[in-house]
């Protein structure tokens, strides 16, 4: 593990600024990048540390505000019930377009830093699950890492609720992880089974992994967390990018 720089850069989008923390090892060279997305609360502490882990085993990462149309730059929603409510209904105010937009943005501000080998992958947590989800449809994404990702069963992200990331999964040309708790109520067993079963009929590379966990259980803070499972995915993640995307230290 090596120790990382961390800075905030503002990238120009099609629906304008979008905030976002770039975190990345100190030391020189140029590093694979990975598109970290946040659950609805954006950049919590959790999120940070999520962020710094994955900079120091050599990655640059790329954290985004996904709802900086809807708020001011650098809003961090709480973990409450009013927090929640908030973010739950940015994410379905939000158009997929906008979305898509975001992910193209920051890929290509990852692609084009020196910093970066222009290897490029996508990690994230429940909607940040489902963005990462969608962000491997661009055809430079190596691998995405995508947790307990909502939404994607019930075709209800962004506005209009009616998402078209199952249509679209035969675009995948990575590999992917997909990590889910058995105990979750927001992606239930029948949920899970019509994910598997439609990547498994799109002949998409991925791995499936289902754990006794509740919603939330990589979030280090709260009831719900599980260190001991979140510990066994973390490695599960950085042998996927590693073995994906590779280090270019030249």
């Amino acid at each position: 593990m090596t120790i990382i720089d961390s800075e905030s850069v503002d990238l120009t989008t099609p629906t304008g600024l979008m905030r976002t923390s770039l975190v990345r090892p100190a030391a020189g060279g140029r590093y694979p990048g990975l598109v970290l997305y946040s659950e609805i609360f954006q950049i919590t502490a959790p999120i940070r540390r999520i962020a710094a882990m994955l900079a120091s085993h050599g990655f640059v990462v790329a954290v985004p505000e996904i709802f900086h149309e809807l708020e001011p730059a650098g809003t961090v929603l709480n973990y409450d019930e009013a927090g929640a409510a908030r973010g739950n209904q940015h994410k379905i105010t939000k158009t997929l377009s906008s979305y898509d937009g975001d992910a193209r943005a920051a890929l290509d501000y990852l692609a084009s830093s020196p910093h970066c080998t222009g290897k490029l992958g996508a990690v994230g947590v429940c909607i940040g699950g489902h963005l990462a989800f969608r962000a491997a449809m661009q055809p430079d994404v190596l691998a995405a890492a995508c947790f307990y990702a909502t939404d994607i069963h019930k075709r209800s992200l962004g506005q209009g609720m009616h998402d078209d990331s199952l249509d679209r999964i035969g675009e995948i040309t990575g590999e992917l992880l997909m990590i889910w708790g058995r105990q979750d109520p927001h992606i239930p067993r029948e949920g899970r089974a019509l994910i598997y079963h439609a990547l498994s009929e799109a002949g998409v590379q991925f791995q499936w992994h289902e754990f006794n966990a509740a919603h939330a259980f990589m979030r280090d803070e709260g009831p719900r967390y599980d260190p001991a499972v979140a510990r066994i995915c973390y490695d599960m993640t950085l042998e996927l990018f590693h073995r994906r995307l590779g280090e270019d230290r030249t």
